[in-house]
């Protein structure tokens, strides 16, 4: 095996998800996981923590963009808009990510642990949104109510959108849910 090689992250991350879907998450190893990337697990474990980190890597991406919309929607945005920006933002994210994203969903959905990381992961979206909704001057209960909305939008719209055969894009799915969060709610 080489001492370097590009793509490093990328090559571990897709030879995780091909063994965890073949095998089971339980059933694999660091060893085997790196072995079919042709790497070592020293080499593994300088880019991940532990094998489950694999499949919650682009956790920090996702936040990054979810605040930095939410927090550059204009001033005159009300919440729900702001929120809007964000999903719309975390949409054109996974724009090309689809087939990755479905056999991400069907491991994770396999294990409870992972489903209770994943469960976490989009709690501790929700608080940052929340904050950055306090922070462009949204009151409580407004911007926590805002921030879990948000997030309820984007994991119905995120699991329609795995389900489809491409027919349209995740931020049209998490539009149409928006849409009918605000019917289902009353609001404009």
């Amino acid at each position: 095996m080489g001492r370097w090689e590009p793509n490093t992250r990328q090559r571990l991350a897709k030879a995780a998800l091909e063994l965890y879907s073949e095998r089971g998450y339980e059933q694999t190893t660091v060893a085997e996981i790196a072995r079919r990337a042709g790497l070592t697990e020293r080499t593994f474990f300088r880019h991940y923590a532990d094998k489950r980190e694999v499949l919650f890597d682009g956790s920090e991406e996702l936040r990054a963009l979810f605040v930095t919309a939410v927090a550059g929607a204009p001033g005159s945005a009300t919440p729900i808009d702001a929120m809007a920006a964000g999903l719309e933002a975390a949409g054109d994210l996974f724009h090309d990510r689809r087939p990755f994203a479905r056999q991400r969903y069907a491991v994770i959905d396999a294990n409870a642990e992972l489903r209770e990381r994943e469960l976490i992961k989009l709690a501790s979206l929700s608080t940052a949104i929340a904050e950055t909704l306090r922070d462009r001057g949204v009151e409580e209960p407004a911007a926590s109510l805002t921030a879990e909305a948000g997030m309820a939008v984007f994991k119905v719209g995120f699991e329609r959108w795995i389900a489809e055969n491409g027919e349209r894009t995740l931020s049209a799915l998490m539009r149409e849910c928006l849409s009918e969060l605000r019917n289902v709610t009353g609001g404009a």
